[in-house]
């Protein structure tokens, strides 16, 4: 029979991978704005205002997933297996959630205000740096608050969760 606290064990640890995930991707982005030439893409990305499209985002985030669940592996190959379930599965939503915030921001129903979209819609440099969630811009003091609806996106049509840039 399955030892339920084991079974447990490991789903709690790939929650607390997707959290670090996120905090992690949080910092990332941060970085490329205390160090644009560090990160020559990411200026340019800010030029454009567009993504990738969802699959070429998501092998970006899949390279840090893959990194961070090896540190876990020479410990316990569940531990490592159950990071790797918990990091891939916020690489998937960050990607979705950056393409979903350039295409169809209106869409973006778990978060009051699209950070990402805001970000860059008012060309801010040291604010709003989430992608999948706003957590750490309001922990770290980072979160601006804008009338987006109101001021940017009120021309932008409502349309299904699914419309975005796929590739």
């Amino acid at each position: 029979m399955v030892n339920l606290v084991h079974v447990l064990t490991l789903i709690l640890f790939a929650i607390a991978a997707f959290i670090v995930s996120s905090l992690v991707e949080y910092f990332a982005h941060r970085l490329m704005h205390i160090y644009p030439k560090a990160f020559p893409p990411h200026p340019q990305h800010h030029i454009e205002n567009t993504g990738q499209g969802f699959f070429l985002e998501l092998v970006e985030y899949v390279k840090f997933s893959c990194l961070a669940m090896l540190t876990f592996f020479p410990f316990s190959w569940e531990l490592g297996w159950s990071w790797l379930i918990g990091s891939l599965a916020y690489a998937i939503f960050a990607a979705y959630a950056h393409q979903l915030q350039h295409d169809n921001p209106k869409a973006c129903f778990w978060m009051k205000m699209p950070v990402h979209y805001v970000h860059h819609e008012y060309d801010q440099w040291h604010h709003n740096f989430g992608l999948g969630v706003d957590w750490w811009d309001h922990v770290f003091g980072t979160y601006k608050e804008a009338d987006w609806l109101v001021e940017k996106a009120q021309d932008v049509p409502k349309r299904k969760p699914l419309k975005l840039k796929w590739y």
